[in-house]
């Protein structure tokens, strides 16, 4: 995002107004756009409100923007004489489409971490950059050289790394697949959206957790799919709530994490795993297991995965790199029978012809690297010391104001507030102390609960982090 250089001698607040007018000239803002409050603006380029006082002050006098109350500033309809009609309805557009946008909630979050780097992030499910594997990775690339071809790939992915994929599922989680029965995507989300889009019609009635990350996707929505809920226990899902629902709504799949739920952190206990298999067996239900966790095992004991014990292949698997490696390298897999994976392959083909060639040899390289173990294992430590931080802090802080049960691995802490609280208000109140969580209504929790990510902050930042928490939360 565009920032007010403090070093030119051009005063901020002329800075401001020639980068808008600029916007207004390029028909980036087009008449009628509106503009963000003086509050929310001076947030999000780090100045004070006056200097966007006296911007929005020199654009009214210059006849490009108009306030009013109750409608704040908006481009105006008329700008150096010319005409709005030739320019497309932008609004209309962006608020059409059958894709919805992200929760209000969601986007609030994402644009304040984006936008404030004095933000404490702890809403973010994701490693800090002191947990990436760098030195592995830097390693790999002083030292391997990269010979493959930069054209076109494989649709269906780079097949190296499929065929190490192979070998890290069987040695990690115990699941015995083939290259031919996996996809290669840019995330576990690209897999949920494929298989949305490609297996599902609107209509469909599918079974999400309650609480669920996947609760907080759009995506679900945008396909026009009936979701029915799953509510989440000490130790996971009730396997006899998915025969319920069939019966009640016919639902056609089924959508979980067993492995340190997102939120909550529960694992699905052994006994429901086979109870669950064996009625989406009998019923012929697919299972989409999503395990992005079950690596970060404080204990190194990782949870066995429902791919493991499906012998009747109803379960579609879905991993990746995210939480155990490096977000940004955007490596995800699917593990499905093989008539599925030909037809996402080709609907993947459809649209972008499939991922780069470089992460994906630089994820093949990671993955056959004799110390990607030594990673794996000084992440978990890491994790594990970071969560007991953070479980400590909260403890000592907030005094029984809060519950949490920690779990056994993950990224997050699912917290209950032990009073009646507006968590959108408990968010805003929250960031303007300096730190940010995701609350617990937009994975469609009750009220009352929230989720704290222990990865994302560094170590320094997690006592701070909490107190400007203990410190919003006081003052409700």
């Amino acid at each position: 995002m565009w920032k007010p250089d403090r070093s030119a001698q051009t005063p901020l607040y002329q800075q401001i107004v020639d980068h808008i007018q600029r916007a207004i000239s390029y028909a980036e803002l087009p008449p009628g756009s509106s503009l963000p409050s003086e509050r929310k603006l001076a947030e999000q380029l780090g100045v004070n409100r006056s200097t966007i006082i006296q911007a929005y002050e020199e654009l009214r006098a210059s006849g490009l923007v108009e306030s009013t109350v109750g409608r704040g500033t908006r481009v105006s309809l008329t700008k150096w004489g010319i005409s709005p009609t030739s320019t497309p309805n932008w609004r209309q557009y962006t608020e059409g489409g059958t894709f919805l946008p992200n929760l209000p909630l969601m986007r609030r979050v994402r644009e304040v971490t984006q936008n404030d780097s004095s933000i404490i992030n702890m809403a973010s499910g994701e490693l800090s950059s002191d947990l990436f594997p760098n030195e592995l990775v830097n390693r790999i690339l002083r030292e391997q050289s990269f010979q493959e071809h930069l054209g076109y790939d494989d649709p269906q992915g780079f097949f190296p790394l499929r065929k190490s994929l192979v070998g890290t599922l069987k040695h990690y989680n115990g699941i015995q697949t083939t290259e031919s029965s996996m996809l290669i995507t840019s995330g576990s989300q690209q897999s949920l959206y494929l298989i949305t889009q490609c297996l599902l019609s609107p209509g469909d009635a599918v079974a999400i957790e309650d609480p669920s990350y996947s609760y907080s996707l759009p995506m679900f929505q945008s396909a026009g799919l009936r979701i029915f809920r799953l509510p989440v226990y000490e130790d996971g899902i009730d396997p006899d709530d998915i025969a319920s629902l069939y019966r009640q709504h016919r639902i056609r799949m089924v959508f979980l994490n067993p492995n340190y739920q997102n939120p909550t952190g529960t694992i699905l206990s052994e006994s429901k795993r086979k109870r669950l298999l064996k009625i989406a067996a009998d019923l012929r239900i697919p299972v989409v297991e999503d395990d992005p966790f079950s690596l970060t095992a404080f204990d190194g004991n990782v949870p066995a995965s429902l791919k493991s014990l499906d012998t009747d292949g109803i379960v579609l698997y879905i991993g990746s790199l995210s939480k155990i490696a490096a977000s940004g390298l955007r490596i995800g897999w699917m593990v499905a029978p093989q008539s599925v994976i030909e037809r996402l392959t080709d609907a993947r083909q459809q649209m972008d012809f499939g991922l780069s060639i470089l992460p994906q040899w630089v994820a093949e390289r990671l993955l056959a690297s004799e110390h990607f173990d030594q990673h794996i294992v000084l992440l978990r430590q890491a994790l594990y010391e970071k969560q007991r931080i953070m479980v400590q802090t909260l403890t000592d802080t907030l005094q029984g104001k809060v519950s949490i049960v920690p779990p056994l691995g993950g990224l997050n802490l699912w917290c209950k507030i032990n009073q009646k609280i507006d968590d959108a208000k408990l968010l805003e109140e929250s960031i303007r102390r300096g730190v940010a969580f995701v609350p617990g209504s937009v994975y469609g929790s009750e009220p009352g609960y929230i989720r704290f990510c222990f990865a994302k902050p560094k170590y320094e930042e997690i006592y701070p982090g909490i107190a400007a928490f203990s410190d919003a939360l006081e003052s409700f």
